[in-house]
């Protein structure tokens, strides 16, 4: 994706030289994350507005402090890594750009930080990963839970729908998990391992992260075998050639941000929360109704369901996250959430009516104009949240007349089954 181009001298300040017919000036692509300081978009996040603010004990100038090769050189060396973070010019203009035009994001990132970095540690973890590797959404997503890329990569770690779904992310009309922050962590860490066991070397894996495996493996053979990104690096695709002098930049930045006269915003973080289990169809506004809770704050809790629509189910239930004492609020108010307004926001029919038609060679009660068995009757599925009195209503009729016709007692119906009405 060609974002923001600048130009660079090719010789580098790293034990490995680039291919010899590199050429010495060449474009290279900003990752799209880095496009421009959209610090007003960002800070238009929920979890932004409610808990980080200006820290007004910490002073932020504009001065960007510059500093001789040798100084960069010496912070990355010093930095706790077991990924290589060697330093060359592309490397430098990586980080000229964060501790520049981009401060402002740099602020916001350190302070939303503190929501995400424990759950992307702990997903590393699992799959013993090193830990500097959770920079990788800073160049993804800045740290924007919902960011989606111009060619469809979303969430924090910006999967493609194909890769989400090849490791386990569910990804359909109602229900997007690449913008679940925990899902998509854990699912980002199993796909680095898998990278790692095929190419054993960190900076490939990273490079494979962004282009895919195949199109290092291209490079590698157009290099004459090398495996080494630094030799590979004139034949790979253009925003993967900065995508690893991104990430060393990435590192740099949220260690020496003070270096630099950068303020993190300050982070107030909110309470721990819980999950409720559903079975059944549900709309988040229909709790936000119900129980008073800001329609932006269940959205923001829930961001992998992309229309409010939580589509639950016997064989595959939904969690929905919510503070503590809302869940318990839920479970004791259930029934009128699950029924209000449902006749309005469930609106798909289960079954309908077509009249004038005979189906030849179809099932023996198919409807048609002379067909006796079915003449004056009537029948309808039952919907999620539906009560007698709403398919009474709907329908005409009246309750004690929907029980007399199936033999109901009491006011118990399942969704999905078939009801008389007529």
């Amino acid at each position: 994706m060609v974002i923001g181009l600048f130009t660079v001298h090719s010789s580098l300040y790293v034990s490995q030289a680039t291919a010899q017919d590199a050429a010495d000036d060449e474009e290279i692509d900003f990752p799209e994350s880095m496009e421009e300081d959209d610090i007003d978009n960002l800070l238009n996040e929920y979890h932004a507005k409610a808990y980080l603010s200006v820290d007004e004990d910490c002073e932020m100038s504009s001065s960007n402090p510059t500093f001789g090769k040798e100084v960069y050189m010496e912070r990355l060396k010093r930095m706790p890594t077991e990924m290589e973070m060697p330093y060359n010019e592309v490397v430098q203009a990586f980080i000229d750009r964060y501790t520049g035009r981009m401060r402002h994001s740099v602020s916001f990132m350190l302070g939303a930080s503190n929501f995400f970095m424990p759950l992307f540690e702990e997903a590393l973890e699992m799959y013993q990963l090193p830990l500097e590797l959770k920079y990788l959404p800073i160049i993804e997503s800045a740290l924007k839970p919902n960011a989606v890329s111009r060619v469809g990569a979303a969430g924090l770690w910006q999967f493609m729908p194909t890769t989400g779904k090849e490791y386990g992310l569910e990804i359909n009309t109602l229900v997007d998990e690449r913008r679940d922050p925990q899902r998509a962590s854990y699912a980002a860490a199993h796909y680095l391992k898998d990278l790692y066991k095929i190419f054993g070397d960190w900076n490939l894996v990273i490079a494979a992260y962004n282009c895919g495996p195949a199109n290092i493996n291209k490079a590698i053979h157009r290099a004459g075998g090398e495996k080494d990104f630094w030799k590979i690096y004139p034949y790979l695709p253009k925003e993967t050639r900065g995508y690893v002098p991104a990430f060393i930049a990435a590192n740099y930045v949220m260690n020496y941000y003070c270096e630099h006269n950068i303020c993190p915003m300050k982070c107030e973080l909110p309470v721990k929360t819980d999950t409720v289990v559903v079975t059944r169809d549900i709309n988040l506004n229909q709790i936000s109704a119900v129980l008073g809770i800001d329609i932006e704050m269940l959205r923001s809790l829930n961001p992998s369901y992309r229309r409010d629509i939580v589509p639950g189910n016997e064989t595959r239930p939904m969690a929905i996250r919510m503070m503590p004492n809302d869940v318990v609020r839920f479970i004791d108010m259930q029934d009128s959430i699950y029924n209000y307004t449902s006749s309005e926001i469930y609106k798909k029919r289960d079954e309908v009516e077509v009249h004038n038609v005979t189906v030849k060679g179809g099932r023996s009660n198919a409807r048609g104009r002379n067909s006796r068995s079915s003449r004056g009757a009537k029948s309808v599925t039952v919907r999620s949240g539906d009560t007698l009195g709403a398919i009474a209503k709907r329908n005409g009729t009246t309750v004690e007349k929907l029980r007399k016709l199936n033999g109901i007692r009491g006011n118990s119906i399942r969704a999905g089954k078939k009801l008389r009405v007529k």
